[in-house]
């Protein structure tokens, strides 16, 4: 269960106020972006929605964190929360509407992946945690589906726990990884706790363990038989080749198979191609090459244009750290406010930046397809509507104007998740889930490649977006 202490505290300083000035149980919008597609790519992989669930259906502060705000002191050494603020807390439960994009989804920059409606107090007090759930699971899943797809089928499997950033970013890098497209972990809690296959063998201390690499390789057949893959880079890659060969042969006259062998170091391009025919030569054909060393989609493709024979990448520290994007620029603004006469008030934030101007409203977006491939996501506020041929105006094109007219079909991508606090959302397997991501990726990369793919405001929206900012300038004097 999470705690909803993991938070920042200004969330609970907000709080605080809200619940003084009598605006606590004012009815608010909420929505979850991201600004920029990570890792230089053109497009994300939803993920974390399961484990947001799971958030909010046991969020409750408990009698020890209540305790723990009451010892809390603010710089003059008064109390940082009053004795009733801190009782109000105890006895609050979840009572939002949430709307969600599915995990798996393929989503794009500007589109809201969570949209919260209920009292702003508790709008604002979940807004960290949501943000750190979403943002890591979609990050990583994104990472996985880059490398799966540059692997081109072959399987990968994730082995990055050692060197994932804590005990919590190594389960929910593994669950999002294995939305992403992994076969497997080598993370023996996230198997038991997701219902991830877990995959594994011997390290080199195994090896080192035993007098020579053939008396090792020989225990490790005798003791597991039938999950026979043996490491062959402690001493010599193209000895350790050959003594495997030795071992499976052994194995064979038992009734056993050797099932593969790994490369950890070295020009693994060179040495899968010189394991690969002496692998054959012996009657190995069906003995699989598994290469793990520092890996991720470049490595991988280079590898792969380079004529390796690997069969399976084992990929760690690359993929569960996201090495070269390590966060997704996801943030969580207010975009609605109910007014005390119960009309809605919409609300944007100004910034000298346009990228960071949030869109006012009550989003909901719509992606339109054409012979069974989306061409195109318009975002749309659910007040204003949406006509049948709507026209949407582009981000990051220079205010381009786009009228949809030509279109097969057309879905919402935001479902009901949170009814009043209680969760209406099927329940649904992880591995639906990484179904899922892999049939979006697979139409949405052989459709669009490396091109950009439009998603705009609706027209209503634009326009009520334009006279918004106008009036905040003008009545703040701004710039």
């Amino acid at each position: 269960m999470i705690s909803p202490l993991l938070t920042d505290l200004y969330q609970l300083t907000m709080a605080y106020g809200y619940w003084k000035l009598n605006l606590h149980d004012r009815e608010a919008v909420f929505h979850q972006i991201f600004r920029k597609n990570p890792f230089g790519g053109n497009y994300a992989v939803c993920a974390g929605l399961g484990t947001v669930i799971e958030f909010l259906q046991n969020w409750h502060f408990s009698e020890d964190d209540i305790a723990y705000l009451g010892h809390l002191k603010a710089p003059d050494g008064t109390k940082l929360f009053p004795h009733e603020f801190l009782m109000y807390l105890k006895n609050l439960r979840f009572t939002c509407h949430v709307d969600a994009i599915p995990e798996g989804t393929v989503v794009f920059p500007h589109e809201p992946l969570l949209r919260i409606t209920g009292p702003l107090l508790q709008g604002q007090l979940i807004e960290s945690t949501l943000l750190n759930i979403i943002n890591f699971q979609t990050l990583i899943a994104t990472k996985a589906s880059r490398v799966c797809r540059a692997a081109q089928g072959d399987t990968v499997l994730e082995f990055g726990m050692r060197r994932s950033q804590g005990l919590d970013g190594a389960l929910s890098a593994s669950r999002a990884a294995y939305i992403g497209g992994c076969a497997a972990t080598s993370n023996v809690l996230a198997g038991k706790r997701f219902d991830i296959p877990v995959r594994g063998t011997h390290a080199h201390s195994w090896v080192t363990a035993f007098p020579d690499e053939m008396q090792a390789f020989s225990a490790y057949a005798d003791v597991m038989p039938n999950n026979c893959v043996l490491l062959v880079d402690t001493f010599d890659t193209v000895l350790g080749v050959k003594h495997a060969i030795e071992v499976g042969k052994k194995l064979r006259a038992n009734g056993a198979k050797l099932r593969g062998i790994r490369l950890d170091s070295g020009d693994m391009t060179a040495l899968s191609i010189k394991a690969r025919e002496l692998l054959d030569a012996a009657g190995f054909q069906e003995t699989q090459i598994i290469a793990s060393n520092s890996l991720d989609e470049y490595v991988i493709d280079k590898m792969k244009k380079d004529g390796a024979k690997v069969t399976v990448w084992g990929v760690g520290t690359n993929l569960m750290t996201a090495y070269d994007h390590p966060a997704l620029d996801g943030v969580y603004k207010l975009s609605a406010l109910r007014d005390e006469k119960g009309a809605w008030q919409y609300k944007l934030k100004i910034s000298e930046q346009p990228i960071k101007i949030s869109n006012p409203g009550i989003h909901q977006v719509r992606r339109f397809f054409v012979d069974g491939v989306a061409e195109i996501d318009v975002m749309y506020d659910t007040q204003l509507g949406i006509s049948e041929a709507p026209e949407a105006t582009l981000f990051d094109t220079s205010g381009t104007h786009k009228k949809i007219a030509d279109y097969d079909a057309f879905v919402d991508l935001l479902v009901p998740v949170f009814d009043r606090g209680q969760c209406v959302y099927p329940d649904e397997t992880i591995h639906a889930i990484q179904k899922r991501a892999k049939q979006e990726t697979d139409l949405f990369v052989n459709a669009h490649q490396q091109k950009h793919y439009p998603v705009g405001l609706e027209q209503q929206l634009f326009s009520k977006k334009q006279t918004l900012i106008a009036e905040v300038i003008q009545a703040n004097e701004l710039f």
